[in-house]
């Protein structure tokens, strides 16, 4: 049963990061005209950094105690990083953001690149919910093995 287990969570964390990464293209969509934020200047599109982790089944290998055997590893979020591409300017002098010249600047996000980055994120936790009902499927299997 442990293996069933480490199944879903290895799964579990997948869809976890990838939901994540939807938030983070969703806030990236719905601030593609944002040109003026708190902390100054237009917005800036974010993304999400992922890294594996080893997955912890246990107190023992949660303290370091590792099961040499077991290299599964887990998916977590470790960093969401802002873009550091100059913003697009564009002639607005009647825009209240403009500058001197009459220029605004805008955030540099392409929305094609979002929405294919959030179909990919939506196929890959997708993939993940798969992964979680075959296991769930083999778990079944199994129990009715042992009737």
């Amino acid at each position: 049963m442990a293996d069933f287990l480490s199944g879903f969570r290895i799964s579990g964390s997948g869809m976890s990061a990838q939901r994540a990464r939807m938030n983070t293209i969703s806030s990236n969509i719905a601030n593609i005209n944002t040109t003026k934020t708190p902390e100054g200047g237009p917005y800036r599109r974010k993304d999400v950094v992922f890294e594996a982790v080893a997955d912890a089944k246990s107190f023992g290998d949660v303290i370091g105690v590792t099961d040499p055997k077991s290299d599964f590893a887990r998916v977590q979020v470790s960093d969401i990083v802002s873009d550091k591409k100059a913003p697009l300017m564009k002639y607005e002098p009647s825009h209240p953001d403009a500058n001197e010249e009459g220029y605004v600047a805008y955030p540099n996000i392409n929305l094609m690149e979002e929405m294919t980055n959030m179909i990919q994120a939506s196929r890959s936790y997708e993939a993940n919910v798969q992964a979680v009902q075959a296991s769930k499927d083999m778990a079944l299997s199994a129990l009715e093995i042992g009737r």
